[in-house]
């Protein structure tokens, strides 16, 4: 393993030392310029100290030192939008224009704010530009809102947001669902890079991203999608670190953060520093580590499900006119329990050791020509390993996985109608192995796409539009006839996606928007050749090597109104499938596991709708009431062959792990830095129940919230303590799969402390 990971890493090291080689060879500091500035508070004329900027276009950030200053250099000319987010402050975004070798100087005002998604957009002489790709993420959680949710996993930090679920299976293995669309249909990453794990296929199996160092969470949909893999039809989450350096700080910066979680005595410890050296080298360092003892539920102690998990980085980069290249190599390592099955499977319950190691080499070029700004060359390597240990000590099953990724993106100007874009081609390759008690064949997957996104404004008028060619190729190491799932054989696939979005500023802070997606996947390695069983997902898979690739149609229509005193959006979606890829229970044990429930991987025509609703409104001064509702509704359509040999009447049927109907509803008070709320999440019973699903009653939970944030020195300073289910109410997670044997954690404590430096 060490072997193949210095191999990799010397041929990353190789692309950056190449690529920066030819940009020096072609350098033109004249085709850049420089932004600098300052950051004051409106109010006070106080400087604004770890203010977080991105320049969305070229997507280059940094943070305000301790006076408030920044600079970006090495910015090709043209218009931007520069966005600054603070916590306690009203998010900044300002269009600037930038000449060459030119110092654009700003000063920007920031003014305090009570409501958590509030924003300033201020236009200046220049043409308004948008930029493409995830910044232009549905949502944006950063600031006080983060913080505020910020938990052990993503999709719990996640799951208060509308529309989104958490599919789990006790503390550790949370991933989320978005508008009842989970698995390969949601794609994670970490820097716009895949995390190389396999949490989309069962839900034993945890996401390999720690939130606790996220600069911003973003999620997006729709065209800007398109442009980082296929299938992702219920959205992006992009976990934003800013490992690899892409600008150069005024100093050395960073932060520490302590958090101690009550339900399960848990800690966590993190540390950054950005580090500039030698005027044109940054280096990153990130250390994180987590632990959790068995937490606690309102019915007791939930036996092994504990949690420990490190998470470490070091980036490094070469900062120069004609762009920056980069590398960097992290590891992540975790060890979890999966519940014990008091019926079958593995009434001792089982654990789980997993390891990922990742090296990256990252390379932008500013380009200066009149058709393209920017070259961007990535490359990665991730070898993963994941290994469950039965509670006699037997390893049930093994996962090795190799996955190596690379791309080639240029960001172009003007073309016919269109304002900006990004063009590329991506590929994968992975070498998949799973090991012991289960019987899925060593396999390997070759992926590539070619994919462009492209945006316009006419007038009040902004469009988006997106294609992505894709073409999957999936070998099994022997082709062969099983006796479990018939005739293993390579399979090809290849397939179109597009997506296009129109949004409409009607002025006075309503806009109309609507978004078309027609989305392709192919079917996964595990869908086409799983053939065992599968203890810690208490299951024995089955595969099906004849599946189709899944084609589905999307829409959605909003509405958003902003204003200074209340944000509110209106949401309606329906996605259609003509051949919906899922896992289905078919109720039989299968020898020789007989203590396992069999599950099929199928495909059928399915339709998948609802709406969200979310708002936000500032009562008097300091007191502001948020809320939000979910609905889903997801069906499968019964085919005429089924009706004859089940002897179903009904057309449609529901589909399972299909969200119910949720909401919440909080209220939160201001004063100078300290901050003070509460809020109710609710879910009503779901009893539109998939075959052999069982029903989860609705509850309604309290939590609390403080926050405090104050500087000392020249340092910043917040605390926030979190009170969850503060009634320890004993509830149910229609979404967990241990639903039916234990219920969510009880009443928790959290106290998060984090230090910017």
């Amino acid at each position: 393993m060490l072997t193949a990971i210095f191999n990799t890493f010397s041929a990353l090291l190789t692309i950056f030392l190449f690529t920066t080689a030819i940009a020096e060879a072609n350098e033109s500091p004249e085709l850049t310029g420089t932004i600098e500035g300052v950051v004051l508070d409106f109010d006070t004329r106080e400087p604004v100290s770890f203010a977080y900027l991105h320049l969305e276009e070229i997507n280059r950030t940094t943070t305000t030192d301790r006076n408030g200053y920044f600079r970006l250099r090495n910015v090709p000319a043209g218009n931007y939008t520069l966005i600054i987010h603070r916590i306690g402050y009203m998010s900044l975004n300002q269009v600037i224009t930038v000449g060459d070798d030119e110092v654009t100087e700003l000063v920007l005002e920031m003014r305090t704010t009570v409501l958590s998604g509030d924003a300033v957009h201020i236009v200046a002489d220049a043409e308004q530009t948008v930029g493409s790709g995830l910044e232009h993420a549905s949502v944006k959680i950063v600031g006080d809102r983060l913080r505020r949710n910020l938990d052990a996993t993503l999709s719990s930090t996640l799951s208060n947001e509308p529309g989104i679920s958490e599919r789990s299976m006790g503390v550790a293995p949370g991933r989320p669902v978005i508008r009842g669309l989970g698995d390969e249909r949601v794609l994670i990453l970490e820097d716009g890079q895949r995390t190389g794990d396999v949490s989309w296929t069962t839900a034993d199996h945890s996401v390999t991203v720690d939130p606790s160092s996220a600069e911003e969470i973003q999620i997006a949909r729709g065209p800007a999608a398109l442009e980082h893999g296929s299938g992702a039809i219920g959205g992006v989450i992009n976990v934003v670190r800013n490992q690899i350096p892409n600008s150069i700080p005024t100093s050395t910066t960073g932060s520490v953060s302590l958090q101690g979680i009550s339900v399960n005595r848990g800690a966590m410890a993190a540390g950054n520093l950005t580090i500039p050296w030698r005027d044109d080298y940054v280096l990153n360092l990130d250390l994180n580590g987590r632990i959790g003892h068995d937490y606690e539920t309102p019915a007791g102690r939930l036996d092994n499900s504990y949690l420990q998990t490190t998470s470490n980085s070091f980036g490094l980069s070469h900062i120069r006119s004609w762009g920056y290249a980069g590398i960097s190599g992290s590891m992540y390592m975790s060890h979890y329990g999966i519940p014990p099955d008091p019926v079958g499977g593995h009434p001792g319950g089982v654990d789980i050791e997993m390891t990922k190691y990742q090296t990256e080499a990252r390379t932008e070029i500013l380009l200066g020509s009149s058709f393209f700004d920017l070259l961007e060359v990535r490359g990665s390597f991730i070898r993963y390993n994941h290994v469950e240990i039965e509670s006699n000590g037997v390893i049930g099953t093994e996962y090795d996985m190799d996955t190596t990724t690379g791309s080639v993106k240029l960001r172009n100007k003007d073309w016919g109608i269109f304002s900006d874009g990004v063009i590329g081609v991506w590929g994968e390759y992975v070498d998949y192995s799973v090991f012991g008690t289960t019987g899925n064949p060593d396999s390997k997957a070759w992926s590539g796409s070619l994919f462009a996104i492209q945006e316009a404004d006419i007038g009040h008028l902004h469009l988006e539009a997106g294609l992505r060619f894709n073409h999957v190729s999936g070998r099994p190491q022997q082709e062969r006839i099983s006796a479990i799932i018939g005739n293993v054989r390579n399979r090809n696939f290849t397939g179109l996606e597009s997506s296009a979005s129109a949004i409409y500023d009607f002025g006075r802070g309503f806009h109309l928007g609507t978004t078309l997606m027609h989305s392709w996947r192919a079917p996964s390695l595990e869908e086409l050749y799983s053939e065992g069983p599968h203890l810690a997902a208490y299951a024995f898979e089955v595969g099906n090597p004849d599946l189709k690739p899944e084609r589905g149609l999307g829409t959605e229509l909003f509405g958003r109104y902003k204003h200074d005193r209340a944000t509110v959006e209106l949401t309606g979606y329906y996605n259609y499938f003509s051949n919906y890829i899922h896992s289905q229970n078919t109720g039989e044990m299968r020898p020789p596991r007989a203590d396992l429930f069999t599950y099929q991987f199928v495909e059928t025509r399915a339709s998948i709708y609802g709406a969200e609703l979310s708002a936000e409104y500032q009562l008097v001064r300091n007191l502001v009431a948020d809320g939000s509702l979910s609905l889903t509704i997801g069906d499968r359509i019964v085919s005429e062959e089924e009706k004859e040999i089940t002897g179903l009447t009904e057309s449609e049927q529901p589909l399972p792990m299909i969200p119910p109907f949720k909401g919440n509803l909080g209220l939160r008070y201001t004063f100078n830095s300290f901050t003070i709320g509460g809020r109710a999440r609710m879910s009503a019973k779901q009893d539109r129940l998939g075959e052999f699903e069982t029903p989860t009653d609705g509850y309604a939970v309290i939590d609390l919230n403080l926050q405090y944030r104050f500087n000392w020195g020249t340092t910043l300073h917040t605390i926030s303590l979190n009170a969850l289910n503060l009634l320890n109410e004993e509830y149910y997670n229609h979404l967990s799969k241990i639903k039916e044997l234990f219920p969510e954690p009880g009443r928790s404590v959290n106290l998060l402390y984090r230090v910017y430096f």
